[in-house]
């Protein structure tokens, strides 16, 4: 399905979090994807070179690399408008399975997090 969009399922998973939240910093949306930097970092390359994001210093803070949809992005996003849809149907499960493998993997990301904010 992502195919024909030219987008890789991490791809993918980067655009839908700035399709949600345009123009957000480098290490805000690796914390919205969990991405680590070695892997956004050439992520992030490859989309701008695609031109459907750009990648520009903050001009109050030049540390601050902040991340945002063009409007080849945006074409992208309406193009890429009906991809969770079909994931759906080609999945196959039934709505009551659907939302218990949401509430699932929820629970296991809230894990995740609480036995990494222990660690810290």
């Amino acid at each position: 399905m992502l195919e024909p969009l030219g987008l890789t399922y991490p791809q993918y998973v980067v655009m839908l979090a700035l399709w949600e939240t345009d123009g957000v910093s480098v290490v805000d949306l690796g914390r919205a994807t969990r991405l680590d930097s070695p892997t956004l970092t050439p992520l992030l390359k490859r989309l701008q070179d695609k031109g459907v994001i750009t990648r520009e210093r903050d001009a109050a803070d030049e540390r601050r690399l902040v991340v945002a949809v063009t409007e080849a992005g945006r074409e992208l996003q309406r193009a890429a408008w009906d991809v969770p849809e079909r994931m759906v149907c080609e999945v196959g499960l039934s709505e009551e399975d659907l939302v218990l493998l949401h509430r699932l993997c929820a629970g296991m990301r809230l894990s995740l997090r609480e036995n990494e904010a222990s660690r810290t």
